[in-house]
């Protein structure tokens, strides 16, 4: 699988542009991907999804960056180098369309498929699994990626999330939640659970 994470000018794929993408082949966990990228003219952009990422508004806009179509390119071209491509991640759905958004766009063939691993329902089943109670929010779950890494003993994210860190932690706690064991060499130090 291919463990992936974007960041993003907002939530709606269509009006939105892609700002950075990360990835992880989660079979050769050294075989990584992570570029950055200007929005595209016209773009929407949501004030809180730069808060969130950490660009500014310069930056998001930065025409010294690869294009979106660019880095949609050259993340299908490394994605040919792994062995299986279902995506996979923290609401990978999210992830997923706006890859495919962009290169719908640009008119580039877009030659995965729709089925995706999401974390947060290995960690929900997990969570079941062991009888701890699923953290709610509005009546919803709100185990989020912080809470997953907490029960899975890793570091919380800094403020500002970067694609390539949060793909690397996903799939540190995708291993520890499907395999009981670390991936990368980086977290070798955390304990295999927090609780």
């Amino acid at each position: 699988m291919i463990v992936v994470d974007v960041e993003t000018t907002g939530v709606d794929a269509k009006r939105c542009s892609l700002l950075s993408v990360g990835a992880l082949d989660f079979d050769n966990p050294t075989n990584q991907f992570y570029l950055e990228c200007c929005a595209f003219d016209g773009v929407h952009v949501e004030k809180e999804a730069l808060v969130i990422s950490g660009f500014t508004e310069e930056e998001a806009r930065d025409p010294k960056k690869k294009t979106d179509r660019e880095v949609a390119e050259q993340f299908l071209l490394w994605m040919k180098t792994c062995t299986e491509w279902t995506l996979a991640g923290q609401n990978p759905s999210f992830d997923r369309n706006f890859l495919e958004e962009t290169a719908h766009r640009y008119h580039i063939n877009w030659p995965l498929a729709h089925r995706t691993i999401d974390l947060h329902t290995v960690a929900y089943t997990e969570f079941l699994r062991i009888g701890k109670a699923i953290p709610l929010k509005n009546n919803h779950s709100a185990l989020n990626l912080d809470r997953i890494l907490e029960h899975v003993g890793l570091p919380t994210r800094a403020k500002k999330h970067n694609a390539l860190e949060d793909t690397k932690l996903e799939a540190e706690a995708f291993s520890r939640l499907l395999h009981r064991r670390n991936l990368l060499l980086e977290y070798k130090g955390f304990s295999l659970t927090a609780d």
